[in-house]
This record gives C-alpha cells, sequence and structure tokens, in this order.
C-alpha cells in the first residue's frame, strides 16, 4: 500500500549547473554556507552576498531608512505567500511558512506565461475586434516580444542535481519524515509540481530524465504543466481569488480580481494534471491524501475515474464562514470537488462547522456532526490541529550557529526586553496593527521606553502594496519619537533572517507577539513555546506568548497565551504590558500549560491520526456503499425468525409499507394489502410490531384503526402508541417546543413571502416548509436553503436542526428522533416483560425496515444491539438506493417489503 502525498510543491526541484554557477549549489546554498560575520562595530555596507543580519546596527538595514523591495514582478513559482521557503524546519500552514523573497533563479528556466493571462469574457473578442479593425486599415500589429526559445535551449543538455526545494508546504513535509522516522508510515510517494517553469524542457529527453530520476530515486511523481496554466492557477486563482477569501477578505472591494473569469479554467487544467498522474499511477488499497486550497478539485476527479478509491484531503488555511464563501461565483464546484474524498480534515473546529453549514446551504445536503449525508454516500469531516516535529527543532536548536548567536543577542540586547515578531507583509497578518499598538504602550508606559524592544521581521510580499508604505512611516513615527544614540524601540527588516538568527531570537525573547487578522494556524507560536524550555539558555526565564484570537491556534491553548483582538490597539497595548510586567510564577504555570498542548500536537501525531482516520472512515462507508450491501436473503430471515420465540418489528410506513407522493398531501387511505399483512404478522402473539411515520397521531390513528395491537411512532419519534393502548404519550417537551417554533416561524414567513407556491406545514413537533409546488423551482430550492441555513445557525442552541426530505425543508428537534424512540419501545417492553437481569433482552429477533435518512439512526441503534450481543438476531433493511447502515438492501420496493413480512407471517 502507497500513500500519495498530493500537494502543489515537491519536496524537490531540479537545479541546472550552468557556467558561472558552482554545481549543485543554488542562490540560496551559497548564501547558507557564508560564515555569519560577528558584529561589527561601525556601519559599513555590506557585502553583497552575505546574509543579511537583523541584529548587526547597520544603517542600511534598519530604521529610520527602511529597505524596499526592488524587484519588479512577482515569482508565481514562490511559495503560497509569495516567498521561497528558506528555513529547513518550515512551518504548517502557508501563512506561517518561511522564506526569503527573491526572483526567478538564474539556474532554472524562465516562465513563458503572460501575466495575466487574457480574460474571456468582453476582453478576448474586443482584442480581436480590434486586430481586425486594424488589419482592415493596413496596419500592422507587431507581434508581442517574448523570451527567444534560444535562450532556454541550454536547459536541454545542461546538466543538472536534484536539490531540497525552496518553496512548499514544510509543515506537511516534516510531519511526513516525523512519521516515517517513528514507524507510523511505511511506503509513501509524493505528487507535485517542481516549482519551477517546464515549458523550456517540453519535448526534451531532460524532461524525461528528470521525471524518472524523481521516482526512481525519491519516491516522487512529477506534475508537469504549462507555464500559462500554473500562473493563472496559481497567481491568479489561488492568490487573487481563494486566498482572500478563505481569510475573510470578501470580494467586494475595488481591487478584488474576484469578477475576473479567465483564471478559473487554468485553475481546473492544473488540478486535472493532477488527478490524470494519481490515476495513472494508483493500485488498488493505495492512499490518496490531497492537501490545500491549490488542489479543491482534485479528489472529485479522482473519484469520477476511480470510485473505489481511498482520498482524504486536509485544508491547512481557514475555511471561512457560508456568509464569505457563497462570494465565490464556483462555490458549488469547489465544494463538489471536495466531496469527492472520503474524509475532509480541518484545523480546528471552528472551520469544520463553518464547512458544514457552507454545504448545507449552497448544496442542500444534511450536515452531521460526524459528517455530510450526500444521496449516494457519506463523507466523514474532523479536524485536527496540525503541529510541529521537535525532534528536528530539538537537532537544529542544537547548533554552533545558534549559540553563537544567542551570546550577540546577550550583549547587543543586553538589560532590554526582547519582544519578537515575524510575519509575512500582508494586511491579513497584521503588522500594521500590531507597529501601532506598541506604539500605543509606548505613549502609554513611559517607564518602559529606552527599556524595551520590538523586533519585527517582515518577510515582503511579492508585490508592492499601500501596506509596505504605512508600515514605514508607523516604524519611522515611532523611532523617530523615541530613539536616541544607544535605544531604538524599533528594529524592522523587510526581509528574513536566517535559521540560527530565528532560533536565537525564539530563545532569548522575553515575549512573541502575533496579530493576525485570520490565519489557519501560527506554528511560530508552538516554536517558541518549545524554545523558551530553558536548555539551551539556562538562564532563561519563560517568556510570554500574545497570540490573536484570530489564529488557528489559539482555540488549542485554552487562554493560557494572552490572547488579543488586533483590531483593539488598546487590549493590545495592554497585553504587552502585562507580557513584560508577568510574574516568574504565572509564566511558568501558563507556560507549562502550553508547552503540553504543543508536545501533543505534533506533526507526526497529526499524520498518523488522520491517515488511521480515513482508514476506518473508508471501512465504515464501503460497509454502507448501496452497492456493497448484501440483498436481503430471505431464506436467511425466515431461520432466524423461526428460530426466535420473541420478535420486534419496527417498519417505516412512507415508502416502506406503502408508496408515497409529496409529504404535504392530504394522507390516503392505505392499501388493503398492507393492513391484512400487519394483521396476519400480529396473529403470532410472539410478534410486536411498531409502525413509523413522520405523521401527526391523528392520520396514523385513522389510518390503522383496523390493526389492533398495533404500536405506532408518529411525527419521528416525537409520540408514540403502545401495542393494544389507545393513548398517545408525547416524548418532546411541550414549552420547548413552543420556544423554538417561536423563533423558526418568522424565518420561514420571511423566505416564504419572497417564495411564491411555497407553503408552511405546522405538526405538533416540527415545522415543514414545502417547495416543491414553487413556481420558479430552482429559485424555490436556493432560498429553502438559505432557509435551511438560517434556522440551523440561529437556533442551534435550541436543539432544532432544518434539513431537506423531498421538495421540503423539515424542522424537528435533535432530541427527539426515530431512533430515541426505538429505545424508548425496547425499554418499555423490557420493563413490561420483566427481564431477569439488566442485560437480558425483551426479544431474540428485531426487524428494521425503512428507505429514508431518517431510518439511518434506527438501523445504527439495533445493529449497535446485535454488536454489543444485547439481541441475538438483528436483520436492518433498507429500500433506498443510497449509502445505508443497514445490513441488507431489498430492490423490490414495497411489494418486496409486503412480500416478505407476508412470508414471515405465514410460517407461523
Amino acid at each position: 500500500m502507497t500513500v500519495f502525498v498530493c500537494s502543489l510543491f515537491l519536496p524537490k526541484t531540479i537545479q541546472f549547473n550552468l557556467p558561472g554557477t558552482p554545481p549543485g549549489r543554488s542562490d540560496l546554498a551559497r548564501r547558507r554556507a557564508k560564515t555569519i560575520p560577528p558584529v561589527p562595530k561601525a556601519a559599513a555596507a555590506p557585502p553583497a552576498d552575505v546574509q543579511p543580519s537583523l541584529f548587526s546596527p547597520r544603517p542600511d538595514l534598519t530604521p529610520p531608512h527602511t529597505p524596499v523591495d526592488d524587484r519588479e514582478s512577482p515569482d508565481p513559482w514562490a511559495n503560497e505567500d509569495g516567498f521561497r521557503i528558506q528555513f529547513p524546519h518550515e512551518l504548517g500552514s502557508p501563512s506561517d511558512q518561511a522564506a526569503t523573497s527573491w526572483g526567478a533563479r538564474a539556474n532554472q528556466p524562465r516562465s513563458r506565461a503572460n501575466s495575466p493571462p487574457p480574460a474571456e469574457i468582453f476582453e478576448h473578442s474586443r482584442t480581436l475586434q480590434k486586430a481586425r479593425e486594424l488589419g482592415r486599415r493596413g496596419v500592422v500589429q507587431p507581434r508581442p516580444l517574448l523570451r527567444s526559445d534560444s535562450a532556454d535551449r541550454v536547459f536541454s543538455s545542461a546538466p543538472w542535481t536534484v536539490v531540497d526545494a525552496d518553496q512548499g508546504n514544510g509543515g506537511l513535509r516534516n510531519a511526513a519524515e516525523a512519521a516515517a522516522r517513528e514507524g507510523k508510515l511505511k511506503e509513501y510517494t509524493w505528487v507535485g509540481t517542481l516549482g519551477m517553469p517546464t515549458d523550456a524542457l517540453e519535448g526534451t529527453q531532460q524532461k524525461q530524465d528528470i521525471e524518472d530520476t524523481l521516482a526512481m530515486q525519491h519516491d516522487m511523481l512529477t506534475v508537469f504543466c504549462s507555464d500559462k496554466d500554473f500562473d493563472g492557477h496559481y497567481s491568479h486563482f489561488c492568490k487573487q481569488i481563494l486566498w482572500p477569501v478563505f481569510h475573510y477578505q470578501i470580494p467586494d472591494n475595488p481591487k478584488s480580481k474576484a469578477y475576473e473569469d479567465h483564471s478559473w479554467k487554468y485553475y481546473v487544467n492544473v488540478n486535472q494534471r493532477f488527478a490524470d498522474k494519481i490515476v495513472d499511477n494508483w493500485k488498488r488499497n493505495d492512499v490518496i491524501w490531497i492537501h490545500d486550497y491549490h488542489l479543491l478539485l482534485v479528489a472529485g476527479m479522482v473519484r469520477r475515474k476511480l470510485p473505489d478509491a481511498k482520498i482524504g484531503f486536509f485544508l491547512h488555511v481557514p475555511f471561512p464562514s457560508s456568509e464569505v464563501f457563497r462570494c465565490l461565483a464556483v462555490r458549488k464546484e469547489l465544494l463538489e470537488g471536495m466531496l469527492g474524498a472520503n474524509l475532509l480534515g480541518f484545523q480546528i473546529q471552528e472551520y469544520t462547522r463553518h464547512f458544514l453549514q457552507t454545504c448545507s446551504r449552497l448544496l442542500t445536503v444534511e450536515a452531521t456532526p460526524e459528517g455530510l449525508e450526500l444521496e449516494d454516500r457519506f463523507v466523514d469531516v474532523v479536524n485536527m490541529a496540525i503541529g510541529i516535529d521537535p525532534v528536528s527543532l530539538s537537532k537544529h536548536r542544537g547548533g554552533e550557529d545558534v549559540m553563537r548567536w544567542l551570546c550577540i543577542l546577550q550583549e547587543r540586547y543586553k538589560g532590554k526586553k526582547l519582544i519578537v515578531a515575524r510575519d509575512k507583509l500582508d494586511h491579513v497578518l497584521g503588522v500594521r496593527q500590531k507597529l501601532l499598538a506598541y506604539e500605543l504602550f509606548l505613549n502609554k508606559n513611559p517607564q518602559w521606553r529606552e527599556n524595551t524592544v520590538l523586533i519585527q521581521v517582515a518577510l515582503s510580499s511579492s508585490e508592492k502594496t499601500d501596506l509596505d508604505a504605512t508600515v514605514s512611516d508607523i516604524v519611522t513615527r515611532v523611532n523617530s519619537a523615541w530613539a536616541n544614540l544607544a535605544y531604538q524601540p524599533v528594529v524592522y527588516l523587510k526581509q528574513d533572517i536566517d535559521y540560527a538568527q530565528y532560533l536565537a531570537l525564539l530563545t532569548i525573547a522575553d515575549a512573541l507577539m502575533i496579530t493576525s487578522q485570520r490565519e489557519g494556524m501560527n506554528l511560530t507560536s508552538h516554536e517558541y513555546i518549545f524554545c523558551q524550555d530553558g536548555r539551551i539558555h539556562p538562564h532563561q526565564k519563560h517568556g510570554s506568548l500574545i497570540l490573536s484570537e484570530f489564529t488557528g491556534t489559539s482555540s488549542l491553548f485554552n487562554k493560557n497565551e494572552l490572547s488579543v483582538n488586533p483590531w483593539d490597539y488598546r487590549q493590545c497595548a495592554d497585553a504587552i504590558k502585562q507580557a513584560l510586567e508577568m510574574g516568574d510564577e504565572e509564566k511558568t504555570r501558563r507556560w507549562e500549560k502550553l508547552y503540553e498542548s504543543v508536545a501533543r500536537h505534533t506533526g507526526s501525531h497529526w499524520f498518523s491520526e488522520l491517515l488511521s482516520h480515513l482508514d476506518r472512515a473508508y471501512v465504515e462507508q464501503h460497509k454502507r456503499d448501496q452497492t456493497s450491501v448484501p440483498r436481503l436473503s430471505m431464506q436467511d430471515v425466515s431461520a432466524k425468525y423461526e428460530k426466535s420465540s420473541r420478535r420486534l418489528f419496527m417498519l417505516d410506513y412512507e415508502g416502506t409499507l406503502v408508496s408515497w407522493g409529496p409529504v404535504n398531501q392530504i394522507i390516503p387511505v392505505s392499501p388493503q394489502r398492507t393492513l391484512d399483512v400487519l394483521n396476519d404478522l400480529l396473529l403470532d402473539e410472539r410478534n410486536i410490531v411498531y409502525v413509523m411515520s413522520g405523521r401527526r397521531p391523528e392520520e396514523l390513528d385513522r389510518v390503522f384503526r383496523r390493526v389492533p395491537n398495533l404500536g405506532l411512532i408518529a411525527e419521528g419519534g416525537c409520540f408514540i402508541r403502545d401495542c393494544g393502548s389507545e393513548k398517545w404519550v408525547e416524548m418532546s417537551d411541550n414549552a420547548q417546543i413552543e420556544d423554538w417554533k417561536t423563533s423558526v416561524k418568522p424565518i420561514m414567513t420571511y423566505f416564504l413571502e419572497r417564495t411564491p407556491g411555497t407553503e408552511i406545514e405546522e405538526r405538533h413537533c416540527s415545522l415543514l416548509f414545502h417547495y416543491d409546488g414553487a413556481e420558479d423551482y430552482e429559485t424555490a430550492s436556493r432560498q429553502a436553503s438559505d432557509c435551511a441555513s438560517h434556522v440551523n445557525d440561529a437556533c442551534e442552541a435550541q436543539r432544532v436542526h432544518a434539513i431537506a426530505v423531498d421538495g421540503s425543508i423539515v424542522v424537528e428537534s435533535m432530541d427527539y428522533t426515530k431512533s430515541t424512540a426505538a429505545q424508548k419501545v425496547f425499554d418499555k417492553l423490557k420493563a413490561r416483560l420483566g427481564s431477569e437481569s439488566e442485560t437480558k433482552s425483551p426479544v431474540d429477533f428485531l426487524m428494521i425496515v425503512g428507505d429514508g435518512r431518517e431510518d439511518e439512526k434506527v438501523f445504527k441503534w439495533a445493529n449497535k444491539l446485535q454488536h454489543c450481543g444485547t439481541v441475538e438476531s438483528v436483520v436492518t433493511v433498507s429500500l433506498g438506493n443510497r449509502n445505508t447502515e443497514a445490513a441488507a438492501t431489498s430492490t423490490q420496493g414495497v411489494s418486496g417489503v409486503l412480500n416478505c413480512l407476508q412470508r414471515l407471517a405465514s410460517l407461523t
């Protein structure tokens, strides 16, 4: 069994050894190889090839003269945030990933993509029309200047080597390596792109050799896509549409690119390339695990080709609320692509809830705490936060460079309190808010001036933004106000530092400050907690963590961090003061709790647990698949029936005992054959029969008045009438029902008034919104989905939920279902028959027959009775063509059920 780990970028890439480039050494590798110079005594221009140092007091690197990013164009081959990763440890989510900002490398081909690609709507036709008009006028349009093929020809024959990639999801790589190191992951293969333009290699032997080498020597399957497709997919659709929306930047602002349609087709093309590569290499029992928002369509594409494949998907970034996600023009396509997986994973419970609500609202599917009930199958949905690899981090912390930088930092900032921050310069990550809060802190607390330093590493984005200038202005203002010859309140560098400096900084810091406005996780905080254990720095006192409440990590730490709202500058300023003035005992207590959480949520644990959950989900779903569930064997049922001495039948009514139409029609007189079969079955005193229905008690009384000794369950479990009784017993709480009905009715009325042809039906314990007779069914269906979503959001605390059933939305209590009624009947029988012990069952034969989603809970309840040995013989039968919990299916519908029951009755 092979696990295919699918991520946009492979952990390895190709470096071409061109003239002038030392063999096997990238630009980044050469910079890493340089010896980090000691802090100079006087400012001097740094050598061009030396890694910048945040801690050297050089005026060219620190304010008030803030360095700028001089690159002319974005690098589409950088990592998720527009950077190339530098740190070997790496971080979990795209927004966490460490990187250094630089353009395309000289030892790799340049992209041949036109950026941006032409829009399909309007623009393309305008361009053609203009060209034709100019042609008629005799004007010859010049051809665009393209990079000559001869410039890339050298790559078709140049020597090359496989090197570690500078981009990609390092947290995922670390987790896989840790799981493999600990024996939790045996055989796995990466699937991804090389992270570099590949058009220059098209049609050459080099391309085949590279693909073969990565496959044979590194267990990596290379996905080749055109530069044009990749640029449109990544630089445009992922970064300009998906990334902002997933981080709550609603695409209605003037700078949004969400209304440009041209990049969607490129996103589809790249996802299809991944799907094709997986399908071509998949063998039965292999596991496919797809990662992140770049590949949302792959699971659905693979599922269409491989219906039996075991597929998991994990989203590393936040999943927004349905109000935000629904702004996407291709929202349904994205959701349906994700639902091709057997298991969907998210970082925290909040993102899981948002996803379930979004699917319920936009796709009108039933969402349960465990996942989504689709028409043909079930999809498990879980949350499990990724973590760091403590083993790898410990190894790097003990390096000589880290120890040297610790000594430099101690000397450089002796007597100062250090607040450390390292973020991408992105609106989402709150660098501006952090600096404003720090400025407010200094204004309010003069006693901390000249004693506190904020060290802000700001990883420059790939495009110039207004944020660059804003942040630089704040830094300059703060330093101008409070700096002197011996003190600078903000040390700011708009480019990355090397890994040894980073670890030294985390080790010696008095506080780490993270003010993200929205972030999937933040593993920098995990590494900070780990580096504060005192093993490397013996005189270290545990520092404080100031963490935005809008990061995924915040939900794991149980308020042992100093949680802040990044939009509340006063709260953030007060948190800085609290962090610096906190007593040692409280710091230690908080740190111990934080460390416990970090140690529990490791990358290896995350990787192995999700794979184990995928295995369990796949097995359960496969059992429930309609094609896997065996047909009902009449011979087997008859044998169990004859052997038993006490039998209980629980039979659904609508669609099982009688053919059924829309639930809002007046109930018809039940067919005589159904009544005859039930009477025949009840002639045997050993048989106890209950009929379950969603109808009101009075309706069932009218239908079954000629079947004495029949037990009835009405309104989906809210009312029970025992065998031989004329009295209905209400299971639900009247006051509670009236309370939630008061909340739900106005919501339903709102949608009723806006959707002609719909109607509301009120039952004792439920409310129904019927839209099957609407004038415009498609519009009504969307309105009904919105209605269900509003009910589920607004009334969740009242323990009710809205689900779609046959052209209607049914709102009912979550506490009273057919399964709770079945358990109540079972308990009453047990008490009435006077069982000798608590474990002995009142029946030795139990048969459940149903055809709808609401019957699945009863199947599950009955199967559990058999698994735990409570009932000797259990027969569960489903008539539907969806996946089911039942142990058998019947394809003959109502007629087949009645025939089965008639044969059993005749055995008496």
